[in-house]
C-alpha cells in the first residue's frame, strides 16, 4: 500500500511484481490498512497479513504468525514482541499500559496491543471495520475484536527497532489511542463481561 509516499514505494513494489494500491495523498495508516483489507477481501483472501514498512516486522515470521488463523484456531493473530531493551523505554511503557488496558477489556492476557504485525481471518476482516484513519485504527480493531468475542491469539515475534524511523507522532497519535480506549471505560473499570 502506497499511502501518498514520496520514497519510491510504488515503483519498487511494481518492479517486484506486487500489486500496489495507491492513495495519491497521505491519508493515514488506518486509511491505508482499511484500503488494503478491503482490496484483499474483494480479491477473495482467506487470511490477510499486515506489517509495517519500517523494518520492525520480519517477513520471514509470517508463516508462524498466520498458523493459528490458517489452522482455524484464531480469527486474529497478533505478533507479540517482548518488552526488552531492544524496545525504546517510552515504547515499553506505552506498550505495557495499552496491553494492560486491552487485557481488562478482553478478559484475556494481551502481551502486545500495539503491534502492527497481524494475521486476520476473513471473518475478522469482515466483522471489524474501524473508522479511525491513523495509528488508532489498529487499537480500535483489536479492542472491537476482543469486545465481540473473536478468537485472538498472540504469537511471539522478534523485537526489532532498527530500520526506518516511525511516523508515529507521540502526542497526537497517543491522544487518538486514548480516545479509543475511553470507549471501553466500563470494561476497564469493571472487567470484561
Amino acid at each position: 500500500m502506497d499511502d501518498g509516499s514520496t520514497d519510491g514505494t510504488r515503483d519498487a513494489g511494481r518492479r517486484t511484481g506486487a500489486t500496489v494500491l495507491v492513495h495519491p495523498r497521505n491519508r493515514g495508516k488506518g486509511a491505508a490498512l482499511a484500503t488494503g483489507i478491503a482490496a484483499a477481501l474483494e480479491g477473495g483472501a482467506a487470511v490477510i497479513i499486515t506489517l509495517d514498512a519500517d523494518g520492525q516486522h520480519p517477513p520471514e515470521e509470517i508463516p508462524g504468525l498466520a498458523a493459528p488463523v490458517l489452522a482455524g484456531e484464531a480469527d486474529l493473530a497478533l505478533g507479540a514482541r517482548a518488552r526488552t531493551g531492544a524496545m525504546p523505554l517510552g515504547r515499553r511503557c506505552t506498550n505495557w499500559l495499552s496491553a494492560a488496558l486491552a487485557s481488562r477489556i478482553g478478559g484475556v492476557a494481551v502481551p502486545d496491543a500495539q503491534t502492527g504485525f497481524r494475521a486476520l481471518s476473513r471473518r475478522a476482516a469482515q466483522a471489524v471495520r474501524p473508522g479511525e484513519q491513523g495509528y488508532d485504527f489498529e487499537t480500535a480493531f483489536l479492542l472491537a475484536a476482543l469486545a465481540r468475542g473473536l478468537r485472538v491469539r498472540f504469537v511471539p515475534v522478534s523485537t526489532v527497532y532498527e530500520g526506518r524511523p516511525s511516523h508515529f507522532r507521540h502526542w497526537a497519535d497517543t491522544w487518538r489511542q486514548v480516545r479509543v480506549f475511553t470507549r471501553y471505560g466500563r470494561a476497564i473499570m469493571f472487567g470484561a463481561r
